[in-house]
């Protein structure tokens, strides 16, 4: 077993700056995960080659495939850094940032577009907390559980990162946007508020713009079953706009 573990960072100072590589040679621990690693460089950020650099800039929080700001991609796949273990990655490892947001520095990306698109497509269930409401509708247990499995999106952008339709030529939201729109028109309430969100994904961008590439499942971390929402808020969709047509 190797000694060492060789970890290769894109890096790149500023978003108009050029991009180069650094290699970082450190002690193999099985135990280490990428943001571990990086973490280890940034005590003492000397290149492979003896070269002191400035330490590689890195979004990380829960540190346990919760809160989605670790995301990557990692020898040419997107996925979360705190789940990618030494023991199971290839030896050099290579590391970048996502292409799909903005550049920050080196692997830092912003993803505020992320969160606009949420906002844009009233991807909430509006509550008056000022008073008691009471326990609210029942669900039927088969639909709860099945919408749980949208509650468990941490907005990382796997998804909008490996789809072909995200891109400087389209306007598309992404399959994160559809599951959450498909989230709250699950719920009793939130169905009440389901022909906003339908409205906004009838927009440019919206759910149309979908090319079925099915690549958001295959990188999704959570294993969220998008394609399953993309049909779903589809015909939902389809059946708003007969509906419109005739009440107009």
């Amino acid at each position: 077993m190797a000694e060492t573990f060789i970890l290769r960072v894109k890096r790149q100072e500023s978003p108009k700056a050029e991009s180069h590589w650094d290699e970082f040679e450190l002690e193999y621990k099985p135990h280490h995960n990428v943001i571990s690693m990086l973490m280890e460089i940034r005590r003492n950020p000397i290149t492979r080659q003896g070269k002191r650099t400035t330490a590689p800039v890195f979004d990380a929080n829960c540190l346990e495939e919760v809160c989605g700001s670790c995301t990557m991609v990692i020898n040419g796949r997107v996925r979360q850094a705190c789940s990618a273990l030494a023991e199971k990655l290839p030896n050099p490892t290579t590391v970048e940032p996502m292409t799909k947001f903005p550049l920050v520095r080196d692997l830092m990306v912003d993803r505020s577009s992320m969160f606009e698109s949420l906002r844009r497509a009233h991807a909430w269930t509006p509550i008056d907390g000022t008073y008691d409401l009471g326990p609210g509708p029942r669900m039927a247990p088969d639909i709860q559980q099945f919408s749980y499995l949208f509650q468990r999106c941490m907005t990382c952008g796997c998804c909008l990162e490996a789809c072909p339709q995200v891109n400087s030529h389209s306007k598309f939201r992404g399959a994160a946007i559809i599951g959450q729109v498909y989230l709250h028109g699950q719920h009793p309430t939130g169905k009440m508020h389901q022909d906003e969100r339908l409205a906004a994904m009838m927009d440019e961008g919206g759910v149309a713009d979908c090319g079925n590439a099915q690549n958001c499942v295959e990188v999704c971390p959570k294993e969220i079953p998008l394609t399953t929402a993309i049909a779903s808020v589809g015909g939902q969709v389809s059946r708003k706009w007969i509906r419109d047509l005739f009440t107009k």
